[in-house]
């Protein structure tokens, strides 16, 4: 059986809705409160890689610390911007669902059924 890892926030219904999804789905899972676990760079870059984006999409960028540290600038090189997502954890999106190898963002939330 593969082992699923959420990185979860608690407070969001799209986080709260996939895991609801993932007990349903009776898979065993690991849930990271990235706001208060974050994943170290070498994390990030890992699950960036597996969802085959840039780190600018997985980047809140409706979020007041994203236009406080002006992560908008175009010239900003992508270890820059995952920097600023491990120094400021709430800018990354959520949910994430990682399992063997893969990976997918919980928006909507049955987008992990792609990976269960």
């Amino acid at each position: 059986m593969s082992k699923f890892t959420i990185y979860h926030n608690p407070r969001c219904s799209k986080s709260r809705e996939t895991l609801k999804l993932l007990e349903e789905g009776g898979v065993e899972f690991e849930v990271v409160e990235y706001l208060t676990n974050p994943p170290s760079e070498a994390e990030l870059k890992k699950i960036i890689k597996m969802l085959n984006v840039t780190p600018r999409e997985v980047m809140r960028h409706k979020e007041e610390e994203y236009k406080q540290q002006k992560l908008d600038n175009p010239k900003l090189t992508a270890n820059q911007l995952i920097k600023a997502m491990v120094r400021t954890p709430k800018l990354i999106e959520r949910p994430i669902v990682v399992s063997n190898g893969k990976a997918v963002i919980g928006r909507p939330p049955e987008n992990v059924l792609e990976i269960l």
